[in-house]
């Protein structure tokens, strides 16, 4: 069942990069703020090294996971096979939030395919690797990429995706502090 790793070994790796989604999970200290989960796919996780990952965060309704990263750092990442042998992999550690443009964001984006609405990269410094069956996780078939996001982003354009960034994504639904203007 399952098992606790203190990094990511080549062979779950080959495993992570074969995944078409992965969720991201955060919380703030507050006992009366907002949980957060959410679903990422669009080819845009990278292992770094074996204990730190990075994603491109794309913008969004929502900059829970920014807000609670930059009020505590905590972060999980889960991936779950939907195809194939049964498995489910977390990566718990700390995040670090790189706005767009900043130097250590620069250093990274290389890494991503670049897309308009990118916002920012969140880093993960893996602390704990742990990985569990995955029995009761069903099967899905991928069918494709949603392209809805990249076609929304276009129609708002540069100058249009700022406004709606400031607008949407400058607090969280707590009041924590988003995005960086």
């Amino acid at each position: 069942m399952g098992k606790v790793f203190t990094e990511i070994s080549e062979s779950m790796q080959a495993w992570v990069e074969k995944q078409k989604i992965f969720f991201v999970a955060t919380a703030p200290l507050s006992d009366s703020g907002h949980v957060n989960c959410s679903p990422k796919g669009a080819d845009s996780l990278r292992i770094l090294s074996p204990t730190r990952v990075a994603y491109q965060d794309l913008t969004g309704s929502g900059v829970e996971t920014i807000a609670h990263i930059r009020e505590n750092g905590r972060i999980v990442i889960m991936l779950c096979a939907f195809e194939g042998p049964p498995q489910i992999v977390r990566f718990f550690g700390q995040g670090t939030y790189l706005p767009k443009g900043s130097e250590e964001f620069q250093k990274l984006a290389g890494q991503f395919e670049d897309k308009l609405g990118w916002r920012a990269i969140i880093t993960v410094d893996v602390t704990r690797v742990g990985s569990s069956c995955g029995y009761s996780v069903p099967f899905y078939d991928f069918v494709g990429d949603r392209d809805v996001l990249d076609k929304w982003t276009a129609a708002k354009g540069a100058a249009g995706l700022d406004e709606y960034q400031k607008m949407k994504n400058a607090q969280s639904i707590d009041g924590l502090p988003g995005l960086k203007f």
